[in-house]
């Protein structure tokens, strides 16, 4: 059995990480110049993240737009010691080359919660992601409480309204397309029922 290889503990550069990461097996990001390798996903996350692409990408397919939606292993640059790559993203304009690794204009991005990630998805992620000015939209979705997180920027640039829901539709535009809610969950098992006690 092959021996895990060790994760670097020198810092990089966001340059010299995907030369790295390319070469490597399972999924890594870079946070102020340190490799993190990513847990393993539950079935749920991973369920989760299928269905935020079938249904990005279907909308955008039903509004015919110029875009594309993609799954994570898409590498996206926060600057020259940080990057990460988000669960879902969506991209506009001409398509990109086959052997593409890193997305420089994300319109929307999308994270999946799981339990060791909720406050760097909530927190610097949040800050990360408007930081480049093409992003117009972070979802975070949350597969347990069954809700989507919506972040969106204001027309000036620095203000960001926020949304909860639970279902029902969400308009994301730029670039134009619409969701329903409910397809983001639409491949988990029905909600347990709540255990009463005996009387």
């Amino acid at each position: 059995m092959a021996r895990p290889k060790a994760i670097p503990t020198q810092k990089m550069t966001a340059d010299e990480f995907l030369v790295w990461a390319e070469a490597q097996e399972g999924k890594y990001e870079l946070h102020d110049g340190f490799v993190v390798s990513m847990s393993p996903e539950r079935v749920r996350h991973t369920r989760t993240k299928a269905e935020v692409w079938r249904t990005l990408d279907n909308a955008i397919r039903k509004a015919g737009k110029n875009c594309e939606a993609f799954t994570d292993g898409l590498t996206v640059r926060m600057n020259d010691s940080t990057t990460y790559e988000p669960d879902a993203l969506v991209r506009c304009g001409e398509p990109l080359g086959g052997d593409t690794v890193e997305i420089v204009d994300p319109v929307i991005v999308v994270e999946v919660l799981s339990p060791s990630t909720s406050s760097t998805d909530y927190g610097q992620k949040l800050k990360d992601y408007f930081s480049l000015p093409s992003v117009a939209h972070y979802l975070v979705v949350d597969p347990e409480g069954r809700r989507v997180v919506h972040y969106t920027r204001q027309d000036d640039a620095d203000t960001f309204l926020t949304r909860i829901l639970a279902g029902g539709r969400l308009a994301l535009d730029p670039p134009g397309i619409e969701i329903l809610v409910d397809d983001v969950f639409s491949s988990l098992p029905p909600e347990e029922e709540p255990v009463r006690g005996g009387g």
